[in-house]
């Protein structure tokens, strides 16, 4: 299986924004994505088969979607019969907090959360449509970003909170960005050392990461036919890959691209 892959850094804030027209009430952490991965020549919220599309470059539509990716199921499902889609999912590394006294103008604090998004928390929302993956047409990519959470002392929010409310999230930068073109991509995020079969329980311990995500993890990945199930040891199911080669997967792995598909970086793959 693939080793541990690297990450490309990318800087979020030394980029020239374009101006975005339109952006259908968005909030302000969807309509600063949209401005960043934006370039120009590309069209923005436009209609195609009925349905409203954040980027159209050239004959790739690109959807961008900051939670609830099962919202987006039928959406994608209608697009891919007939485009090229993009789906850009964004998580958060760091997040900071930025505390609002009740006018949302003055600023009580800001502080660094404690909480840090890792790119497997993708498997989290890729449940809703994991088998998409198998689609020519599909392809994703996650950015993992910086960003602010903006709170105001308004006494309507989550009783957790103390009554404080989520106001906005803010984007900061994007600190890499990986693409998923097809199912063999995700080989590389199984770690090297796993006992052929494993169990969820031991991928768990392999990822560093609680069982629920190993299995939400397993379930996607099981059903894009990257792995596959070959018994039980007790009450686990086993698994083992199946299906592509770790050494497929490595030449087809993670890479960053260009406004035209290619890599920027002369080929070069981009591992996380």
């Amino acid at each position: 299986m693939p080793g541990k892959s690297k990450e490309k850094k990318i800087s979020g804030e030394g980029r020239t924004p374009i101006h975005v027209i339109g952006t259908l009430g968005e909030k302000g952490l969807h309509a600063a994505l949209k401005q960043w991965y934006a370039r120009p020549g590309d069209r923005l919220e436009e209609k195609v088969d009925g349905f409203h599309i954040d980027i159209i470059r050239r004959n790739l539509l690109i959807e961008i979607q900051t939670n609830n990716l099962s919202s987006l199921r039928r959406k994608l499902n209608a697009l891919t019969k007939r485009h090229r889609v993009r789906l850009v999912f964004p998580i958060a590394r760091e997040k900071w907090i930025v505390r609002l006294a009740s006018d949302g103008v003055t600023i009580l604090g800001r502080r660094k959360s404690p909480k840090q998004g890792h790119l497997l928390h993708l498997f989290e929302q890729l449940v809703s449509f994991p088998e998409l993956m198998k689609h020519r047409n599909f392809s994703l990519e996650v950015l993992i970003i910086r960003r602010e959470e903006i709170r105001r002392d308004d006494g309507l929010g989550s009783w957790r909170r103390g009554g404080w409310s989520i106001a906005d999230h803010r984007f900061i930068g994007v600190v890499s960005r990986h693409v998923f073109r097809n199912p063999s991509d995700f080989l590389s995020l199984i770690p090297p050392g796993l006992p052929d079969p494993f169990s969820t329980h031991e991928l768990a311990a392999g990822v560093d990461k609680p069982r629920w995500l190993a299995q939400k993890m397993a379930y996607c990945l099981r059903q894009m036919g990257v792995i596959k199930v070959v018994g039980k040891r007790g009450n686990a199911i086993l698994y083992t890959a199946g299906g592509t080669s770790g050494e497929t997967a490595c030449s087809n792995s993670l890479t960053l691209l260009t406004d035209d598909g290619s890599s920027p970086i002369g080929g070069r793959r981009i591992l996380q």
